[in-house]
């Protein structure tokens, strides 16, 4: 019996330090890309893994563009967009998750998540689009030290150099010329704000940009003139 729970008690001790070095691993990434340009992501390699299950030449589209080569206009549609207070809160929007909860009460499902830039970075960067209880645990860590150890302006460059923006197609650069045929410095009110509200799903609505997400975009381009930018 005591034997048995010196195994178990060594057994926890090796998960604990097994997280910890993940944590640390995880930490040491975050500090690299505070100066560094990430050159790929967890949701690239994902993505390109499936793409070359089917067609084993595919390749992403994917170029990294300085903070200073991307249109203001997308830079204030993204943050209407996705994240209105982005300037103002450390990583977590509180009012915005219980904005989120009480929507998915009231549809009755997850229609809305609350997630800010803050998070939908940390989980492009490490993570996967699975849903756990784990999973978001691990994003708020993440999130933490991205916050901690990075400007608001540095968070804002990664996120739209990496975020998906359509089948194969990750990042400001890539979507602009993707969709438009220009550069992301280019980009006007109309294209950053139809880009902008893409980002949910933006597999999905590269196939299919109906009326309702012609009227969000509409509603998007609207307020872009509020939104604050690092």
């Amino acid at each position: 019996m005591k034997k048995g729970l010196r195994w178990l008690g060594r057994a926890l001790l090796a998960v604990v330090a097994l997280v910890l070095l993940w944590q640390l691993w995880l930490l040491a990434q975050v500090l690299w890309w505070s100066q560094a340009d990430p050159g790929s992501t967890s949701f690239m390699r994902l993505r390109m893994s499936e793409l070359q299950a089917k067609n084993p030449k595919a390749e992403l589209r994917h170029q990294w563009v300085p903070y200073e080569q991307i249109s203001v206009h997308l830079k204030r549609a993204v943050i209407a967009a996705e994240d209105d207070r982005f300037i103002d809160h450390g990583g977590f929007d509180w009012e915005g998750i219980q904005r989120a909860l009480e929507k998915n009460e009231r549809r009755g499902r997850a229609v809305s998540g609350g997630s800010t830039i803050s998070q939908q970075l940390a989980k492009n960067l490490f993570l996967s689009p699975s849903r756990s209880y784990l999973r978001k645990a691990q994003e708020a860590v993440i999130t933490v030290m991205i916050e901690t150890l990075w400007s608001k302006r540095r968070i804002l460059e990664v996120y739209l150099n990496v975020v998906e923006w359509g089948e194969g197609v990750f990042g400001a650069e890539a979507a602009a010329r993707r969709y438009y045929g220009i550069s992301a410095d280019r980009l006007g009110p109309a294209e950053s704000a139809r880009l902008a509200v893409m980002l949910p799903n933006p597999r999905r609505y590269e196939r299919s940009f109906g009326p309702r997400l012609n009227a969000h975009a509409e509603r998007i381009r609207s307020r872009m003139g509020y939104s604050q930018i690092p």
